[in-house]
């Protein structure tokens, strides 16, 4: 490695993250809406705390959490100055620190996280590379990065930022305070508020749609739209067909991971979860707050009942009910699917046992 490097403990180089405070402990405590207990020996900072990082490597400034057990021994050891925890772990907190007791101490820390590390402000202006068409709308206060294309009868609200290289198509509305990324294309699709597309995902192509002519292949028009609710977030290389006729929509809060693909007039309900590689066939529907695992694939037509469970890998061939937890392939109920594994255990090692006992010689 060459060049100039820049050691740091903990997390957020300052070269990557904006950085804000010192804060006060109580200001931190209200962002995360959680108890605060000064140390059982010395007192809070009189300067604020400074940063955020994990408990192996905080300091007296900065603040660190728990959230899983098996780092508790951890906790015991830290340096850090104040420390989120839930409520079964405060009397493990050492004397030196304070406390800050949430009964979703993920959420807080996420919380005094953002505080820390707000997000990228917008920066208005246009980018002189940026080719902007001239019946297209964009609010004075967006930044628009270096070779944008933004075609006509585009609008793109307040406060957004479009980064470099990105394509937002024909017609495209995008709500205010979106964030699109580096190599980003948009086309067919209407977005909300405040909705994140990572870097290389391609929202609202064909879908994989197509009649079986004499000749081969014909392919079907396809006419509808993708809709992206407000607060989706769609991660890098994400792919979402547009609608053959119906529009794809993607439910308020969603948020999907990186390498999704979502086929054309799927639809997405409220606060579901997507992860990696998984895959869902077009027009397949699922309810709110449905969980999908990583290299998952849906075929179409199906839906998937609200809070449902798909586990990794799990191939789904029917429909699944509400709250159900299912894996394997073809899908099935977590408990007959672990007792079928155990099944077939017993019955390899039956044969193994059964071949070992026969292989004498004769």
């Amino acid at each position: 490695m060459t060049g100039r490097q820049t050691s740091s403990s903990g997390p957020a180089d300052p070269r990557f993250f904006n950085r804000s405070g010192p804060f006060e402990a109580q200001v931190l405590a209200d962002a995360a809406e959680a108890s605060l207990l000064p140390p059982r020996e010395g007192a809070l900072s009189a300067t604020g705390y400074t940063g955020i990082a994990p408990l192996q490597v905080a300091g007296p400034q900065e603040v660190s959490f728990l959230d899983n057990r098996r780092y508790a021994p951890l906790l015991e050891e830290t340096k850090a100055g104040l420390v989120i925890v839930a409520p079964a772990f405060a009397d493990k907190v050492p004397p030196h620190c304070a406390a800050l007791v949430s009964s979703k101490p993920y959420l807080a820390w996420s919380r005094v996280a953002r505080l820390f590390h707000p997000k990228k402000p917008v920066k208005p202006g246009i980018h002189p590379s940026a080719c902007i068409d001239a019946t297209a709308k964009v609010d004075s206060t967006c930044e628009i990065g270096p070779f944008v294309v933004v075609e006509a009868g585009a609008e793109i609200g307040a406060g957004c930022i479009i980064g470099s290289h990105a394509v937002v198509g024909q017609g495209v509305q995008i709500g205010q305070d979106c964030r699109i990324g580096n190599h980003v294309t948009v086309s067919h699709a209407v977005l909300g508020e405040r909705v994140i597309i990572l870097p290389g995902a391609r929202i609202g192509q064909d879908g994989f749609g197509f009649a079986v002519g004499p000749d081969g292949f014909e392919s079907v028009p396809q006419l509808g739209r993708v809709v992206l609710e407000h607060d989706v977030e769609i991660g890098a290389n994400t792919t979402i067909d547009r609608g053959s006729v119906n529009d794809t929509v993607i439910g308020a809060g969603s948020r999907l991971d990186n390498l999704v693909q979502i086929g054309h007039n799927a639809r997405l309900g409220r606060c579901c979860i997507v992860v990696s590689q998984a895959g869902i066939s077009g027009s397949t529907v699922l309810e709110d707050f449905v969980t999908v695992a990583a290299q998952a694939g849906l075929i179409g037509h199906i839906r998937i009942g609200a809070k449902a469970r798909i586990g990794a890998q799990c191939g789904v061939m029917s429909d699944v009910e509400s709250g159900a937890d299912v894996i394997g392939s073809p899908a099935m109920p977590f408990r007959e699917f672990f007792r079928n594994v155990a099944v077939l255990r017993k019955l390899a090692k039956k044969v193994s046992g059964s071949a070992e006992g026969g292989s004498g010689k004769q």
